[in-house]
């Protein structure tokens, strides 16, 4: 089969209806991405995700969902666990640091065991902003912390939490969302601070957990902000001189880039476009979320197949998941409920 298309769709409820099984089967998107709007019962999650890899034909096709914890968190009680936000991690972290990485890898585990349970392969998490007073809240408490450190220790922690689970996280959103003062949701957020200030900063996570090596370990998401010293005249996820120059370069990573959503407000024109240019600029793929069919046949016109190097980083960040390891759920639980505690 030839390579499937650099893309990822939601799809409206939670059952794929006639006309999305048509569509999907024509499209051979690369995967899919679920929302609360998917998931009612374990049973039922797994249903779905069975029957959207047989839609493609492939059993390893990429489903993503955004379980990050806190307000982020598409599996909700009663059916599943609460998780709470990356920020109470930082807290826990900055009162004793060993106890705040345990906790943030039992948690991300925990979480890795949910998701791989249903057939979700692929978490977009950990969040490695920063918080910056006077921003947006957008990210708020989804930051471990305003320190580049500390959001690097435990964004490695996550990560580490969710590949032990057999899960690939999405490290985001890059080269950093945190101090934007408006929510790229709804408009497009501008950084003007020198190249100098952002990699001791902003960029600092995404260099340490996710650039050189590190790369196949994760995938990363862009973020639709504009960066002023980079690349005044597109946000990042259409901009080849910043994703070259910043998370290409700067950053160091080589792995599997995805947009944010195409749908969202920051980005302009009509979504074949947004699409178009996010790929020229150098994403491996895009995200199309709101599962709209005829927004999804728009922009189907627009994406061709994975690039031979997107395919590469796709295969290599697969391959770099290690085997399952064993783990106690009840025991986890008990242990982070009890770290949880001391702060």
């Amino acid at each position: 089969m030839s390579n499937p298309k650099a893309v990822l769709y939601g799809l409206a409820g939670p059952r794929v209806a006639r006309d999305e099984h048509a569509f999907f089967a024509a499209a051979q998107p690369l995967g899919f991405i679920l929302f609360g709007r998917n998931v009612e019962t374990p049973a039922q999650v797994r249903a779905l995700t069975a029957e959207l890899r047989a839609i493609v034909g492939r059993t390893d096709a990429p489903i993503l969902i955004d379980q990050e914890g806190g307000r982020v968190q598409r599996l909700k009680p009663p059916q599943w666990r609460g998780a709470p936000p990356a920020a109470r991690f930082g807290v826990l972290y900055r009162r004793d640091a060993a106890t705040g990485l345990e906790a943030t890898r039992l948690n991300a585990q925990l979480i890795g065991q949910e998701l791989i349970d249903l057939g979700i392969t692929v978490d977009c998490a950990p969040v490695l902003d920063l918080s910056f007073p006077g921003a947006h809240d957008v990210i708020g408490d989804r930051a471990f912390d305003r320190d580049p450190a500390i959001v690097a220790a435990l964004g490695a922690a996550y990560c580490d939490g969710l590949r032990a689970a057999g899960v690939t996280p999405v490290i985001k959103h890059v080269p950093g969302h945190g101090r934007a003062l408006v929510d790229s949701h709804r408009e497009l957020p501008t950084l003007s601070e020198a190249a100098e200030t952002l990699m001791a900063t902003d960029f600092a996570p995404f260099r340490q957990v996710g650039g050189g090596a590190r790369s196949d370990r994760c995938w990363a998401m862009t973020a639709h902000i504009v960066c002023r010293t980079y690349d005044a005249s597109a946000p990042v996820t259409q901009s080849a001189r910043a994703i070259a120059r910043v998370i290409r370069g700067a950053i160091g990573f080589d792995g599997v880039l995805v947009s944010d959503d195409l749908s969202m407000e920051a980005l302009s024109g009509d979504v074949a476009t947004r699409a178009r240019a996010a790929l020229a600029a150098g994403c491996d793929a895009v995200l199309h979320c709101t599962g709209d069919l005829a927004d999804m046949r728009a922009a189907d016109d627009a994406i061709g197949p994975l690039s031979a190097s997107a395919a590469a980083r796709v295969a290599r960040a697969a391959a770099a998941l290690p085997p399952p390891t064993r783990f106690d759920r009840g025991a986890a639980a008990a242990r982070l409920d009890d770290l949880l505690a001391a702060a």
